[in-house]
């Protein structure tokens, strides 16, 4: 059977890491292996893993340079199949939802699922479609707390990019699908419960990611852009009404004297000119 290895980091978070810690530690299956790496924390949190000892595989508490470090000290420590970032403040969704999905643990390098999102309010689950495309991850992504990756993929891609400050996950993600063209399943339960107040959902990370589009994806960015802008103009209302309108013979005619009529009076050019 496939072997899962969660992994949680955490710095001075003590409140969030015992929720997490908890939710893990509660799962009715144990199959698992759990990996907790704490930044040098000063606010208890190395205590309260030493007291966990029962509940974790492996721990440690020695200061790292960043998030992702701590994330890629993670992954040299995991022996799992397939690895799942669950970090201090975010829990799994119920004490079964470990032995309820571990069937659908195969055969593809990313397994996502839905991801339950609460802020200032229960914003309810969030799914993803099953088929992901480039558009999806321009200015959105798949969360980490949601996704299990075969951990020879991290061989195949490369290791989290620890110069970036927030954006590597997503930098990981849509480099695996895009580039190295990685397989991946939509599985249609909710796995984890993600706190919206956390670090990457209060930073502004679109700097990062335009520096990732322009170096792997420059040639396709200016196509998606004119796209994504043609895409707006569909959606107004009054490219809305037009289209209702031209969907029968007579509508097409009196939209076309329409606006003969009205580029006569208004335009500087003539009829032919625009329609050359």
């Amino acid at each position: 059977m496939l072997k899962i290895s969660i992994i949680t980091i955490n710095y001075n978070n003590l409140e969030g890491l015992k929720k997490t810690v908890e939710s893990v530690s509660n799962q009715t299956y144990k199959g698992f292996e759990y990996i907790v790496i704490d930044g040098g924390s000063s606010d208890g949190s190395a205590a309260y893993l030493e007291s966990q000892n029962v509940n974790i595989d492996y721990w440690e508490s020695v200061p790292d340079t960043g998030i992702y470090n701590a994330m890629n000290k993670g992954i040299s420590k995991a022996t799992g199949d397939y690895l799942l970032f669950l970090n201090s403040g975010d829990h799994l969704y119920n004490n079964d939802v470990i032995r309820e999905n571990l069937q659908d643990v195969k055969d593809h390098d990313l397994i996502y699922f839905n991801v339950h999102m609460i802020g200032k309010r229960d914003y309810g689950i969030l799914s993803h479609p099953d088929t992901l495309r480039f558009s999806d991850f321009y200015l959105n992504g798949l969360n980490h707390q949601s996704v299990l990756i075969r951990k020879e993929l991290f061989k195949t891609v490369g290791l989290y990019d620890e110069n970036l400050k927030i954006a590597s996950d997503w930098k990981f993600f849509i480099l695996a699908l895009f580039v190295h063209n990685c397989s991946y399943i939509n599985i249609k339960k909710t796995l984890s419960t993600y706190y919206i107040d956390g670090i990457s959902s209060q930073v502004d990370y679109s700097s990062e990611r335009n520096l990732v589009l322009n170096e792997y994806f420059s040639a396709f960015v200016m196509d998606y852009e004119e796209w994504h802008e043609n895409r707006k103009l569909l959606n107004m209302n009054r490219f809305k009404m037009l289209s209702e309108i031209e969907k029968s013979l007579i509508g097409k005619k009196i939209t076309s004297v329409f606006f003969r009529f009205f580029l006569i009076i208004f335009s500087k050019k003539r009829i032919k000119q625009i329609l050359n």
